[in-house]
């Protein structure tokens, strides 16, 4: 099947690439001159685990090409997926201007029936929008189609090839017959592709994100209590995680959720309801125990310095808002590092991929280490904040030679907080203020 691809960001690039490898011949569409001709000599702005050599496979098959010329693509396709950003307006609603600009870019390339499909997030009734843009600028006929992704960043192209269901919000049988021929390879074997009705498909989108930063923010309430009556988080969760209704999934306690969707999507869902009249308080809450749970943290670190970090020096390993991606997009860190910095302390920062994006949010006001040791020379303090599997077992001799004080504030939860203790380092992390002695388990 012929596929343009509009918008070449981490859905976009994602979509378009595993597409190809199914198959099907692919053309990615983007505005960014630069971009386009840096993916062309094989050069992948986003760090996702097996996708460079994904995109070069295809590349070398001629499934997959990369352009700006959107009206030859259009021209060329059957189905034409819309995966440009809809970044947070001030109001915490979507913003979907690039998506009602490129509807109208479609329909005045049109030349005969197409499948428009929405890839992006976008809120219930974007569909009846885009129609309404295209049908103004062409005779042509068409449908448009909600087709949304549920990819993990650092599982992407996995999620893409196995996925648990494709969603297909769809109001036209025709549309419907090109959708489940596109994704046919997942009907061989058991039924995978759910078909539901356009305003489902967007509905469900943004209840799946929703869902997952509750149980996030769940977590964290409960660590947070955890702390005040000195029970341990991590022996709760495993009392609970153990019951099949609950799962063990997206029950971590840490410093919050962060990246492109979970914070965006949450905070859509609420204007959603407001623009209704309906009080979401379960999602207001979800966002405010998310937004707290990084002060709480460096309430932990203040405190221990007594109230003033002016001069201190802290390193920190992570940067991106998950391990396994260099996306720094509403990651806890940066949130953490620039109320570091605005209290006068000095950052000294690691991580494994994310340094790039780094540079070009704080420029010059933290510095970048070579690697996760470098980090710690004579730093007041080790801050942990991205549970890369590069930090899970480092020589803690050594970092305790390399601080000035012999101190970790951990923010995923990573360590042994007895192993620290062993090795002459003082521990925090969160939710677990158990005393020693009541830290057992009977089996």
């Amino acid at each position: 099947m012929k596929i343009c691809i509009i918008g070449t960001g981490y859905v976009g690039l994602v979509a378009g690439t595993c597409l190809a490898d199914m198959g099907n011949e692919v053309i990615c569409i983007d505005s960014n001159i630069e971009k386009v001709e840096q993916l062309k000599k094989g050069f992948v702005p986003i760090y996702e685990p097996g996708l460079e050599e994904l995109i070069k496979y295809n590349v070398e098959e001629n499934r997959l090409g990369f352009s700006t010329d959107l009206q030859a693509a259009v021209k060329k396709a059957q189905v034409c997926f819309i995966a440009v950003g809809t970044p947070e307006s001030e109001d915490g609603s979507a913003d979907l201007r690039a998506v009602i600009e490129v509807a109208k870019e479609i329909a005045l390339a049109m030349n005969d029936y197409k499948v428009i499909v929405n890839k992006s997030t976008v809120p219930v009734g974007t569909a009846q929008k885009v129609a309404e843009v295209i049908k103004a600028n062409t005779e042509y006929d068409f449908d448009v189609v909600s087709n949304p992704e549920f990819l993990k960043q650092g599982a992407a192209v996995s999620d893409f090839l196995s996925p648990d269901r494709v969603v297909i919000g769809s109001n036209s049988l025709r549309a419907t017959a090109i959708m489940e021929e596109l994704y046919s390879s997942f009907l061989k074997t058991e039924n995978r592709v759910i078909i539901m009705d356009v305003k489902s498909a967007e509905m469900t989108k943004y209840t799946a994100n929703a869902f997952l930063a509750t149980k996030i923010s769940f977590i964290n309430e409960i660590a947070n209590l955890c702390e005040k009556i000195g029970a341990d988080i991590e022996m709760v969760r495993a009392g609970i995680t153990t019951d099949k209704r609950i799962g063990n999934q997206f029950l971590f306690p840490g410093i919050g959720y962060g990246g492109s969707c979970f914070p965006k999507d949450v905070k859509a869902l609420i204007n959603i309801a407001n623009q209704f009249d309906f009080s979401a308080s379960v999602l207001e809450g979800v966002d405010k125990v998310n937004r707290n749970q990084k002060t709480l943290f460096l309430n932990k670190i203040l405190e221990f310095f007594g109230g003033d970090i002016s001069g201190k020096t802290f390193a920190i390993w992570g940067l991106a808002f998950k391990p396994k991606t260099n996306d720094m997009r509403e990651a806890p860190a940066i949130t953490i590092i620039n109320e570091l910095l605005r209290r006068g302390a000095k950052i000294q920062a690691f991580d494994p991929k994310a340094m790039p994006m780094a540079e070009a949010i704080f420029q010059d006001k933290i510095t970048y280490a070579q690697n996760a040791y470098d980090a710690l020379n004579n730093a007041d303090a080790l801050l942990l904040l991205t549970e890369w599997n590069e930090f899970r077992r480092p020589d803690f001799d050594k970092v305790k030679e390399s601080l000035k004080s012999p101190v970790i504030f951990d923010g995923r939860n990573q360590y042994d907080r007895d192993e620290l203790s062993a090795h002459g380092i003082e521990y925090f992390c969160i939710g677990r203020n158990a005393t020693p002695e009541n830290t057992y388990i009977t089996v």
